[in-house]
């Protein structure tokens, strides 16, 4: 194993490699940035490059190119609030505030600083536990899936205002039910499509995130330039990227449960960074402070730092399935396994002893990758968010723009953007009654795994519900969750027994 991690060492530090490391985290970033254009899309563009190359180049040109768009996609969630990614869709919940309030450097230096370090001490614990890791992840079953999605569920009551958990249910709800819109993958039947062949496959994700963020986001503006100055100071305002001591010692232990929790989430097949994110943002507002707690979905630094760092630590994560066991853990990762076997090398439990300089190279690159994220991107972000000095007149439009574009982009049909005018008109009025779109949205990201799981699971058992308390693992997860479900009731109940 030493003689491998130093061959790989060897590999991963030649001129060459570095140089690709760069180009794929410079590539990355601003691939990431533009709305429609994610991991999956950067790294498909540069498979045709990857084939001049031996495959350990090959593969750290495509890693450097997913964590570099995955910062980016942060990037244009803090700024515009257009979360292209899933795994940054939490990212804009406490970014885009802060940006308002006149700190958009301050946010985009610690989601650079959280990014940095979630992928530093992820990559530490890849290079320490890989091996160990793929055993346990082969363990998890669909029940423990199952459970692990339902718990990613109860984060809902993080988006949740106080006295608001029954708006924020509701909308977890209809997420849950747009999540159904499509063909049904097991019975091959079409199910809520109204005959239109444009649904068969479902709703796409970056249709509903475009629409219910940056397209309802430039349509509120509108609404709202009536009744404000037509250009506020605080919205031109870059802020200080500097970061204080006390906002250091703040995030610090949010960033290491963080790492730890998207790490052991990326770990998992089939989880990957929207999870791990979500968790993370979930986890952080229920362990805050109450005072703390208030400032989560008004430019909580805990409520980015805890995302930023678990969506980075869950992409370092997800290449242990993809190493050790031939198993994607993404989308993302699922091109890159497509990539390996072109290069005529099987991923599985003996690529570390057959090809040790790929497997080792690969995760040395990743810290390489993360300073040269932390170093290209903290100078860019002054001329980054120069974005937000365009005058409303033309910021506005710009987001509709390429927000209509990116989708289209994806599908080039014409319903597509019907139906985001539709579900954005739909946005604004329910942002205009206090509902939430981030639980609609979670509840869409987790609801065709959870049915897929909760199929697989019962087809297990015969139908019967004992998977929900045979295995203890899956046991554990749900025990874990109504604990979550059943705290604030608690605290609650104990604010009015005190005031009594």
């Amino acid at each position: 194993m030493v003689e491998g991690i130093l061959a790989g060492a060897a590999a991963a530090f030649t001129p060459l490699n570095i140089l690709l490391v760069f180009v794929g985290c410079f590539v990355g970033t601003f691939i990431g940035m533009l709305p429609g254009l994610g991991p999956i899309s950067a790294i498909a563009l540069m498979i045709p490059i990857t084939y001049g190359f031996d495959p350990a180049s090959g593969m750290i040109l495509m890693a450097g190119v997913y964590y570099g768009a995955v910062f980016g996609g942060s990037t244009s969630s803090i700024l515009i609030n257009a979360p292209g990614v899933a795994g940054t869709v939490a990212s804009s919940f406490d970014g885009y505030p802060l940006s308002q309030q006149g700190k958009a450097g301050k946010a985009l230096a610690i989601a650079a600083y959280s990014s940095f370090s979630g992928g530093t001490i992820a990559t530490v614990m890849l290079l320490v536990a890989a091996p160990a890791l793929a055993k346990v992840s082969l363990s998890f079953q669909s029940s423990d899936y199952f459970a692990l999605l339902v718990l990613g569920l109860t984060a809902v009551s993080a988006f949740a205002g106080k006295g608001e958990f029954l708006k924020a249910m509701m909308m977890t709800v209809l997420g849950l039910m747009l999540s159904t819109v499509g063909t049904d993958q097991s019975a091959g039947i079409q199910r809520f499509t109204f005959g239109r062949m444009d649904l068969i496959d479902g709703i796409s994700f970056l249709l509903l995130a475009m629409a219910s963020f940056a397209l309802s986001e430039a349509l509120m503006s509108v609404l709202k330039s009536g009744k404000e100055p037509a250009v506020k100071e605080s919205d031109h305002e870059l802020g200080s990227l500097r970061v204080t001591k006390k906002e250091l010692v703040e995030i610090a232990p949010v960033v290491g449960r963080s790492s730890i929790l998207g790490f052991l989430v990326g770990v998992l097949p089939g989880a990957g960074a929207t999870i791990a994110s979500f968790l993370a943002y979930g986890m952080e507002r229920n362990l805050a402070p109450s005072k703390a707690k208030e400032r989560f979905g008004k430019g909580s630094i805990r409520g980015l730092a805890a995302p930023e760092t678990a969506n980075n630590a869950a992409c370092s994560g997800s290449f242990v399935p993809l190493l050790t066991l031939g198993i994607p853990g993404s989308g993302t990762t699922a091109v890159m396994l497509g990539a390996l076997i072109a290069y005529g090398i099987q991923p599985g439990p003996r690529l570390f002893i057959d090809q040790p300089v790929v497997f080792w190279s690969v995760i040395i690159s990743m810290y390489v990758g993360n300073v040269f994220l932390l170093v290209l991107n903290l100078p860019l972000i002054p001329y980054i968010a120069k974005l937000l000095e365009l005058p409303r007149q033309i910021l506005v439009p710009m987001i509709l723009f390429f927000s209509l574009i990116g989708v289209y982009l994806v599908s080039f049909n014409t319903f597509d953007l019907i139906m985001m005018v539709f579900v954005a008109v739909v946005a604004v009025i329910l942002r205009l009654l206090n509902y939430p779109m981030a639980p609609m949205l979670l509840g869409f990201i987790l609801g065709g795994m959870i049915e897929d799981n909760l199929r697989r699971a019962l087809a297990i058992s015969d139908g019967s519900i004992s998977f929900l308390w045979q295995r203890p693992i899956t046991f554990s997860i749900l025990l874990l969750t109504v604990i979550l479900m059943a705290l604030p009731l608690f605290r609650g109940a104990l604010a009015r027994f005190k005031s009594t």
